[in-house]
């Protein structure tokens, strides 16, 4: 095993010292996101796209055995050598695997297994993290990369999670009602999965955005993924950015006015798969026998809330209504450009920890002047390809197949989601999808 050259730089006594319960706070958040599902749930697999919800508990698992446990803790004894194929993800390098549309057949171990695994590992990491001040740089260095491993698994559980239900006859809920955490004054923008009220839409305003030469890429201090790095220099032109999200409100004037049926605002391959797969509308949105606009949310099927962010696009769906209403996507410069010209902050966003699970309307007072929903809500796609940064280098080993091989054929989003922890985004936090994906929480901010 291989794990030269970590693209990270060394970590601070005082990180040394939180994060033996910044690990245990990670760990209880996967496990409680199963936790309102049947062991039945946890198994599905109905797209190549999803993972088991036991499938994520296990892998993320066998991320800190293997990349800690078997390097940095002598004598370390493997909870069971056959996880090893059952578990591994993409990593060639580590072995051979199940393969990724194969992992729905995996019935046995059983959840209480997986859950025992989880126990034996999160022991053995405990007598490992009292030592990390006594062990190489490298070690703290990949228990912060495996910390931010697993939060991208949680986003992953979340939206999973959600396609499993959703393509279950009954349509069931993930939460009820009561167990969504919802305040007066989030009641009152309009989360009309709890209520069907009838809200005022506000229009978008466009904010200016100065050109110039602009430093892209992770510049302070903490943690960042290589891809987020080097830093370089980007020429940008003056634009201009939608103050915030497009609405459902917005996307359904746009099914209204037939743009699903007009090939004249789609990339080619775009309309093919919108006449190949049926394409309508945006995924988790349903009409009644009367017409009535429904989408399927964390408490199952409920009236369309018209004031939220549309969320569930493809590339495709978002660049089409961008032509649409005569405006284009950002590109992933212009948008960190924007976030970072506008002084946007995690803090107060909706995030996997406000328990919303799903984007949040816009407060009726919220300052047209401002730029709002930067970070979280939605993933905002951008009309970047996902290509390495100049001077980019892929690390040797593992950890060189965790980005690198995949910066090809997909675009960038930016900005987080409702479904992304809190302290796993940044602004220079570059996620990515093939165009036509749908099942994550991607939406979309117009640019001219």
């Amino acid at each position: 095993m291989n794990f030269a050259s970590l693209p990270y730089p060394p970590a601070a006594p005082a990180l040394q010292a939180a994060l033996p319960a910044h690990y245990q706070a990670v760990r209880a958040q996967s496990v409680a996101l199963v936790q309102p599902l049947l062991p039945e749930d946890t198994v599905v697999q109905p797209s190549l796209d999803v993972s088991p919800p036991k499938w994520h508990l296990a892998h993320t698992t066998w991320f800190w055995e293997t990349m800690l446990l078997q390097r940095f803790a002598p004598g370390y004894e493997v909870y069971d050598p056959q996880y090893a194929y059952l578990f591994n993800s993409y990593y060639n390098s580590l072995g051979s695997r199940v393969n990724r549309a194969d992992r729905g057949t995996l019935s046995r171990p059983p959840l209480a297994d997986v859950h025992r695994y989880r126990a034996y590992v999160d022991e053995h990491m405990a007598a490992l993290l009292a030592r990390l001040p006594e062990l190489p740089a490298a070690a703290t260095e990949l228990v912060e990369l495996g910390l931010h491993h697993e939060q991208q698994h949680q986003e992953l559980l979340a939206t999973d999670i959600k396609y499993i239900l959703s393509t279950n006859p009954l349509a069931p809920g993930y939460l009820s009602n009561e167990q969504l955490t919802v305040s007066s004054e989030q009641l009152a923008a309009g989360n009309c999965s709890l209520l069907t009220v009838n809200y005022s839409l506000s229009a978008a305003s466009w904010l200016a955005v100065p050109g110039g030469i602009y430093a892209i890429g992770h510049q302070q201090e903490g943690f960042s993924f290589d891809n987020e790095l080097p830093v370089h220099e980007v020429l940008v032109a003056p634009f201009e950015l939608q103050n915030r999200l497009v609405t459902n409100g917005d996307f359904l004037q746009f099914i209204e006015a037939g743009g699903y049926q007009q090939f004249q605002f789609w990339l080619g391959e775009g309309w093919d798969l919108v006449n190949q797969q049926g394409w309508k509308m945006p995924l988790y949105w349903s009409q009644t026998a009367e017409g009535q606009w429904q989408r399927y949310g964390p408490t199952g099927l409920a009236p369309l809330n018209l004031a939220a962010p549309a969320s569930h696009l493809s590339f495709y769906e978002a660049d089409a209504y961008a032509q649409w209403a005569g405006a284009r996507l950002p590109t992933e410069a212009e948008w960190e450009v924007a976030a970072r010209h506008f002084g946007a902050t995690p803090t107060g966003g909706n995030w996997l920890e406000s328990g919303h699970f799903d984007p949040l309307p816009l407060p009726a007072d919220a300052d047209p002047t401002q730029c709002h929903q930067l970070l979280g809500d939605c993933w905002e796609w951008t009309y970047s390809a996902y290509h390495p940064y100049p001077g980019y280098q892929r690390a040797a080993g593992p950890l060189g197949e965790y980005n690198g091989k995949f910066m090809v054929n997909q675009l960038v989003l930016r900005g987080g989601s409702c479904a992304t922890p809190e302290s796993h985004i940044r602004l220079t936090y570059r996620n990515f999808f093939h165009a036509d994906k749908r099942w994550q929480f991607t939406g979309l901010r117009l640019a001219r």
